[in-house]
């Protein structure tokens, strides 16, 4: 299946791809693609229901980002050989894990703000995992249990001036954290595609344009780490809860591994794209003179966000 969430910012719907490509409404199934929509039990229920017998949705609608209510997103980096191999550095032995704040999430078409004080922001695409089944410790073999479907997300990062291109590329780098982070640098969608539809998430063709011109180009085949130890690994660490995103590193090509350095300007276009799970684009703007948002208050959008948590998390029947 292929879920999504379409509407308003903060009234997005509950919505599917039927095999014609038609957007189709599923609220009368589920009050949102979050918490335990996300579980097993529930998605074999959504995946009973005939797409015929629901409700097109016609025109040009505006899709949310695939998934809600998320608790965390966790990265990793230097995940890509393609990627090692252009900086001369070796395969890591452990996974190197960041934390992302949810509050980068938009939609897979909604503006990329600019912060203010940045004039070096990057782009990397990447193979996302939404966690269905929560879980601690969980082994190798037991991994594909526990994973509701896979998405894109385009982790964007503001470089800062002081970064240098061997810096940002260093294991210990301390920036991560300060770069990552700002309103709308994580993208997540067009949809949320169940495991059926992607038995095999490491061999999808991966690649990023901006303005048409294609800066990464590779496929998952080249991740260091795959899937299931990234989420074996990560689930030592902490406990993934329904609706967890897991990010699984970008591949060679993110505008600071180019000679000159290569960083988006605003009216730019950038679109990603993994196989089998669409293509989300973003229109690049200067949250202060295009929005007049700051870039310590959030777009309207990511603050109007009126979730029903005790509906969200509320036992499965």
């Amino acid at each position: 299946m292929k879920l999504v969430r379409y509407g308003d910012p903060g009234r997005e719907r509950p919505g599917l791809i039927d095999p014609a490509g038609r957007l189709r409404d599923l609220s009368a199934h589920v009050s949102d693609i979050s918490g335990k929509s996300l579980l097993p039990e529930y998605l074999t229920a959504i995946r009973r229901a005939s797409p015929g017998t629901l409700p097109v949705i016609k025109g040009d609608v505006r899709l949310g980002p695939c998934v809600t209510a998320v608790g965390k997103i966790v990265g990793v980096g230097f995940n890509y050989t393609d990627l090692l191999d252009a900086f001369g550095l070796q395969p890591p032995d452990e996974l190197t894990l960041f934390l992302k704040a949810t509050s980068a999430i938009c939609g897979p078409n909604d503006d990329l703000l600019l912060p203010a004080r940045s004039e070096n922001t990057d782009w990397g695409v990447e193979l996302a995992v939404v966690i269905g089944r929560p879980g601690h410790d969980i082994a190798v073999n037991d991994v594909f249990d526990h994973i509701a479907g896979y998405c894109i997300v385009n982790d964007y990062s503001k470089r800062t001036r002081e970064q240098s291109r061997d810096h940002d590329f260093a294991i210990d780098s301390p920036e991560w954290s300060k770069t990552k982070n700002s309103d709308t640098f994580a993208p997540l969608g067009p949809w949320l595609v169940t495991p059926d539809e992607i038995p095999n998430p490491e061999a999808l063709n991966i690649w990023l344009e901006v303005d048409g011109r294609r800066y990464q180009e590779s496929n998952t085949s080249q991740m260091v780490f795959g899937v299931a130890e990234i989420i074996s690994t990560v689930s030592a660490y902490m406990s993934l809860q329904t609706g967890d995103v897991i990010m699984t590193g970008t591949p060679f090509g993110t505008g600071i591994s180019h000679s000159p350095q290569v960083y988006l300007r605003p009216g730019q276009k950038v679109c990603a794209f993994i196989d089998g799970l669409g293509e989300q684009c973003q229109t690049v703007r200067n949250a202060n003179a295009d929005t007049g948002v700051s870039d310590s208050e959030p777009p309207k959008d990511l603050r109007e966000r009126d979730y029903d948590w005790e509906t969200i998390y509320s036992p499965s029947p």
